[in-house]
């Protein structure tokens, strides 16, 4: 689990490719103090299990799962990536919770300056949309962000100056790819509550003769 407030931008320093999967080496500072083979580090929101480590790089595999669902497979050495070490729970929590766990990928279709802050628009998939809440949490790229926008086929958020210093979302361009991870609540609550199609979909075909006779009904 990880809060979505960056640490560290990290520098891709090699990319070594798989037939369908790869292993990053990202090169960084702060986030390796006190980290040991086998943690996690958020990299651009993407939750990455550290397979080799030393003191200015560690080494992650990226499977072809994740690929598919972030941007990973479109880095480049050089490329800049937002870092953040696991939660610990003394810590405080100063985002939201964020698994590290993509839902899907966006694309960011405005940037308009406003004063200090910065506005950007990001388009997604509706069944993205749906999970996205005025004034709710989203991450983008590992970042927690709020969400002061949202129709049906965008959403914005406004970046203030510390956030654009201290992460790489800023420095995306029109047209670029981002990493969305919505608010796991809202998942939960539309699992629990049956509102999923997959679910509605179940109880259809759970619906027997025999199932209307045990709840009062006679055919």
């Amino acid at each position: 689990m990880f809060t979505g407030i960056v640490e560290e931008i990290g520098t891709i320093e090699g990319i070594r490719k798989g037939a369908k999967s790869s292993k990053l080496i990202i090169g960084c500072k702060k986030v390796l103090k006190d980290t040991n083979l086998g943690d996690s580090i958020s990299t651009n929101g993407v939750c990455l299990t550290v397979t080799n480590i030393n003191s200015n790089t560690f080494e992650a595999d990226v499977m072809a799962e994740t690929l598919r669902k972030s941007d990973l497979g479109s880095l480049a050495i050089g490329s800049k990536v937002n870092l953040e070490r696991a939660l610990r729970f003394k810590d405080r929590l100063g985002g939201h919770i964020v698994s590290g766990h993509i839902d899907s990928i966006g694309e960011i279709v405005s940037k308009t300056r406003e004063d200090n802050a910065v506005w950007i628009t990001i388009k997604a998939p509706y069944d993205i949309l749906k999970y996205v809440v005025y004034k709710g949490s989203i991450a983008i790229d590992g970042i927690s962000l709020t969400v002061a926008y949202v129709d049906d086929e965008v959403f914005k958020v406004s970046i203030i100056p510390h956030t654009g210093d201290e992460t790489t979302l800023l420095t995306k361009d029109i047209g670029e790819k981002v990493n969305l991870e919505c608010d796991v609540i809202g998942k939960y609550v539309e699992k629990l509550l049956g509102l999923s199609n997959e679910n509605k979909k179940k109880k259809e075909r759970s619906i027997s003769e025999d199932f209307l006779k045990q709840h009062g009904f006679h055919i």
